[in-house]
């Protein structure tokens, strides 16, 4: 089945198409992150509680993570660059309607959509790649991926406790909004379809991979480790917002910068597992838990450094340093443990780890109220112990 009857993309216009995805790649980040910094405003403006606000974080994540199992065949079936356009003019769209809502019911609805259509956004730009690029050229560009989206996750909370500075929580979507229909205007203007043979649905094929993950212990084991390491970054981002604005009274400016620091950790710790990938996986896995934990256990007794927003930064980068070597080690143990399925297997790490983790962070955030570093602290240790007991069940094998 080809995909004559689209348009395709110009020899001419693979460069610029090439620069519009990478522009699309960090999406998610700044869908997810950038108005965390505004869940303070968001609670008082919308007249509702801290778990609800931070409940419209967890319902994108689990729309974001569950599209992500399916939508990559849907990609295949019927081609990047139409459903593409589609998904970007929906998201635009969705943002609007944020900006005029007065209720947390409807964001949690719009944020479900929003989920759904930045995997669809995603997949299709990393399928970008692979169609249009071949040998060195495909392992340079796609190398780069994981450096661009880690950068969201780094500049978007920055950037949203500017704006909401400035405008309110309500400015974190208009930005979304206008970023989304200035990347729609180009990409129709400049990119086209890039697969050159669109694929059947075949059914059989994807369960029958589906079930090959599943009854795979070790990776299975993998995806749940990545979904509880990330949380410990997630359960951060939902609480930071209100301990360091209404526990230790600083401004939403403060928020971003604390999740910049978050962010610059995360990458610290990646960039340490890639300089210690020769040494054997499990004992430095132990070493990183059991560092989470003495750490988070120093942080909850407050005698090391005094109860302020340095010391509790201090902590927090320090354990997000473990956080990203533990998981950039299972990533990419994931990502390679079904070589003739990379792809499948790719969408599955990412989607069911994205699953883990909305359910343990909002899980644990119900079970605690995090209002202060000690509460974090606990929030932190109780994540490592189920991490220790996700490698200890994956070393019996």
């Amino acid at each position: 089945m080809t995909n004559s009857k689209f348009r395709t993309l110009k020899n001419e216009n693979r460069q610029i198409s090439t620069y519009l995805a990478f522009m699309l790649i960090p999406l998610s980040g700044f869908a997810m992150d950038i108005f965390i910094p505004s869940f303070p405003d968001m609670v008082k403006d919308l007249h509702t509680s801290a778990n609800q606000v931070r409940l419209t974080l967890t319902v994108f994540m689990v729309s974001y993570g569950v599209s992500q199992l399916f939508v990559g065949n849907i990609v295949d079936r019927y081609g990047r660059y139409r459903l593409c356009l589609w998904a970007l003019a929906v998201f635009a769209a969705s943002n609007i309607l944020i900006v005029t809502a007065n209720g947390i019911p409807f964001i949690l609805a719009i944020r479900a959509i929003q989920g759904l259509t930045i995997a669809m956004i995603v997949v299709a730009k990393r399928s970008f790649f692979v169609d249009v690029y071949e040998g060195e050229q495909r392992k340079h560009y796609i190398s780069l991926l994981s450096i661009v989206w880690s950068a969201a996750p780094i500049l978007a909370p920055f950037l949203g406790g500017y704006l909401q500075e400035m405008a309110g929580w309500r400015a974190n979507f208009y930005f979304l909004a206008i970023y989304a229909l200035f990347i729609f205007l180009l990409e129709w203007r400049f990119s086209g379809e890039t697969i050159e043979q669109l694929s059947p649905l075949d059914f059989k094929s994807i369960i029958a991979n589906y079930r090959k993950f599943l009854t795979t212990k070790d990776f299975i084991t993998g995806v749940v480790i990545l979904g509880l390491s990330y949380s410990m970054s997630i359960l951060f981002a939902m609480s930071a917002p209100f301990i360091i604005e209404n526990r230790f009274h600083y401004p939403a400016v403060n928020i971003g910068y604390s999740a910049l620091c978050s962010g610059v950790a995360m990458l610290c710790g990646g960039l340490m597992s890639k300089k210690l990938l020769h040494k054997k996986m499990f004992p430095k896995l132990y070493m990183a838990i059991f560092l989470q934990m003495g750490l988070a256990v120093l942080m909850f007794s407050g005698l090391v450094l005094p109860n302020s927003i340095y010391g509790m930064m201090l902590f927090v980068f320090l354990i997000h340093c473990l956080t990203g070597f533990i998981y950039n080690i299972y990533l990419t143990y994931c990502l390679t443990r079904f070589s003739k399925n990379i792809a499948a297997a790719g969408g599955f790490t990412s989607g069911g780890s994205y699953i883990v983790t909305s359910v343990i962070s909002l899980s644990v955030v119900n079970i605690i109220y995090v209002d202060k570093p000690q509460a974090l602290a606990i929030c932190y240790f109780m994540v490592a112990i189920l991490i220790l007991g996700g490698l200890l069940s994956a070393r019996k094998d």
